[in-house]
């Protein structure tokens, strides 16, 4: 995608106009942020806000059970041009400050009757790859997604004999709504750091007309690829923007089946802050909820911008991987 394309995704002239004519609080910013959610806080969340056994005591789908029948058809019927978008980041081969363990790639054969060639993902979870977590990623004192303890279920001999990603093989499509915060703030894309707020998304709702409910696809841009764009390559494990923790009772309550986002936390953290991943954890592990990791939306996000349409029809299709944690996935975006 070229720097000019990727700017049509955060023009903002008369958005920033309407934003600040709503008046809508967080949408600015204030110096140091929101107050921090304390420890505490967090772990009277472990109870107010857990899914376990919600969908029985076996489960390994979690929020996806929301994504009913009914719920995709109501996906299909947001199709009416049939323009698809990948948001899916390029595979890179070479080793760089923002991918440190790119994908392993290489001819096997090339002849006048054929050719081949192998690929190897030696860092599925690693900045430079798009994918999808499941839920035998990431745990809290020994326990996964609905309590099974990871001592009898994921072993580096046998794998993940629960919640591994082969639970998903018959793929994911729902609705999906982008929010598009740098568009909402009017800027290229947010600095390190910054946090974003329940009041920024619901800024951004107000402005774009569309929200997130149960069984849908809740996709963030705070504008990454852009920044890339126009710095150059940078650490986004040192450097990024993202999702406040204050948001995890908003994802609850509005019961999202997968969460799509370029960088899974803000960095650098303010002091006394909760770990980096505190969200992505408590949303894989607590809430159910599968993440998307390392997305790009910046051609998802000028599409939308041009048609003035941020829901979509979303399709998501990991690998049938036995026993794996998570999966190379390229999502597409149906309008």
């Amino acid at each position: 995608m070229t720097r000019d394309n990727r700017r049509r995704a955060t023009g903002y002239g008369a958005v920033v106009a309407l934003v600040m004519a709503l008046g809508a609080p967080g949408v600015t910013g204030q110096d140091g942020g929101p107050p921090l959610v304390s420890r505490a806080q967090y772990d009277a969340w472990f109870d107010e806000l857990s899914n376990w056994g919600r969908w029985g005591p076996d489960d390994e789908m979690g929020a996806l059970n929301l994504i009913t029948p009914g719920k995709r058809r109501e996906a299909a019927g947001l199709v009416t041009e049939g323009f698809t978008v990948s948001l899916a980041s390029i595979a890179n081969t070479e080793r760089t400050i923002d991918n440190p363990c790119p994908i392993e790639w290489r001819m096997v054969s090339a002849s006048p009757g054929g050719a081949t060639d192998t690929v190897n993902y030696a860092c599925i979870h690693g900045p430079g790859t798009t994918h999808i977590d499941g839920f035998a990623h990431r745990f809290f004192d020994g326990k996964m997604w609905n309590g099974y303890p990871i001592a009898e279920t994921v072993t580096m001999e046998g794998g993940a004999t629960k919640n591994a990603i082969l639970t998903m093989r018959h793929g994911v499509l729902t609705r999906a709504v982008l929010y598009d915060i740098p568009r909402l703030k009017g800027v290229e894309y947010l600095q390190p750091g910054e946090r974003i707020t329940v009041a920024d998304l619901e800024a951004w709702e107000a402005l774009a007309g569309v929200a997130v409910g149960p069984g849908d696809a809740f996709l963030v841009r705070w504008g990454r690829w852009a920044r890339q764009d126009e710095i150059g390559g940078f650490d986004t494990g040192a450097e990024a923007a993202g999702l406040d923790n204050h948001v995890i009772p908003w994802l609850r309550e509005r019961d999202v089946a997968i969460i799509g986002w370029e960088t899974p936390g803000y960095m650098p953290q303010p002091e006394g802050d909760l770990p980096r991943l505190a969200l992505h954890d408590f949303a894989l592990t607590m809430l159910g909820v599968h993440l998307m990791d390392r997305a790009d939306f910046d051609e998802l996000a000028a599409a939308a911008a041009e048609r003035n349409r941020w829901e979509f029809m979303l399709t998501i299709a990991p690998l049938p991987i036995p026993r794996g944690t998570g999966s190379p996935v390229n999502p597409i975006a149906v309008f």
